[in-house]
């Protein structure tokens, strides 16, 4: 496939075939035909006949060219699968299209400092593991690396002290740089305001900004309610304290936050039927769990700005 992409890529090569897709011809007319050296056209035929697009047969004194559609038509197949791939119904690509539409809208809506506080959202999810269960999802580090983020994001850094007052801090990369070598995708810096195992949890949490300072404040309460098919989880996020260059981060709010939530409800039932990717864990996230102490861990370079889906902050 690479040998096909590449003797097609060239125009002078592209035009040959066009060419051959009328009939097949001979060296000397498809010289004059496309205005071209008949040594150069030779060269440029060669290459596509080893790359399996043409065929020829020598004719008395004459080498007569003739396209082979079949590579064509397997080059077409895959780059319809490609494009099918890229396509398919509520998939990635949708999802960053409607993003970029939600962020359109909220630049419209961003005139002054506290544009969007006051707005709310609210998620839910009927989940089939017990409170308790959820509970260790919500709160254990190598459990909450497995979706505290949107699909295409992963934790990086993880400061997670479950009592209130506690630190809070997010960071999070590209889910497919695996070394950390890319740069990172965002970080939040919070604090928990109420922590009821198995109950609920509440917390504060800013998406920052490239210069550090914070974008707005999200308030963010989890509630744990036991049913006879296991837990019914409400999250109600509130938003204060919005700067005008927070749109970004608040067109992916609804996106971002309800993958995390999607992938926190496959966990638990993965968990539930034994499934041990349940319990898989990020191998480059540094993490820290803690009731009663502080910890710091890792360096963040914050002057990178977040991408757009890394703006999904929790």
């Amino acid at each position: 496939m690479d040998a096909l992409l590449s003797a097609l890529a060239d125009p002078a090569r592209w035009r040959l075939v066009s060419l051959l897709a009328e009939r097949p011809r001979p060296v000397g007319v498809l010289a004059q035909l496309a205005e071209a050296r008949q040594p150069q056209t030779t060269k440029h035929l060669q290459t596509l006949e080893r790359a399996g697009v043409v065929t020829s047969r020598r004719t008395g004194q004459r080498r007569v060219y003739a396209l082979r559609p079949a590579a064509l038509r397997e080059l077409a197949a895959e780059l319809c699968r490609v494009a099918d791939t890229a396509d398919r119904s509520g998939g990635p690509l949708a999802t960053f299209e409607s993003y970029g539409r939600g962020v359109e809208v909220e630049w419209l809506a961003a005139r002054e400092p506290g544009w969007a506080d006051g707005r709310g959202f609210t998620f839910s999810r009927s989940l089939p593991g017990s409170p308790e269960l959820v509970w260790r999802h919500m709160t254990e580090a190598d459990l909450l690396t497995g979706w505290w983020t949107p699909d295409d994001l992963r934790v990086s850094e993880l400061v997670f002290e479950a009592r209130p007052g506690g630190r809070l801090v997010l960071e999070y990369r590209d889910a497919d740089d695996v070394t950390g070598s890319d740069l990172v995708a965002g970080r939040a810096e919070g604090t928990f305001v109420d922590v009821r195992p198995g109950e609920g949890l509440g917390y504060r949490l800013s998406p920052l900004l490239p210069d550090g300072s914070p974008a707005f404040t999200a308030h963010v309460d989890f509630r744990l309610r036991p049913t006879d098919a296991g837990t019914d989880l409400d999250v109600q996020y509130r938003i204060t304290d919005s700067t005008l260059d927070s749109a970004d981060f608040i067109a992916g709010i609804e996106i971002g936050f309800g993958q995390s939530l999607d992938k926190l409800a496959a966990n638990v039932a993965a968990d539930v039927t034994g499934d041990p990717r349940s319990t898989d864990s990020h191998t480059s996230t540094r993490t820290t769990t803690s009731s009663t102490s502080t910890t710091s861990i890792g360096t963040t370079n914050r002057d990178t700005p977040p991408s757009p889906h890394a703006r999904s902050t929790k």
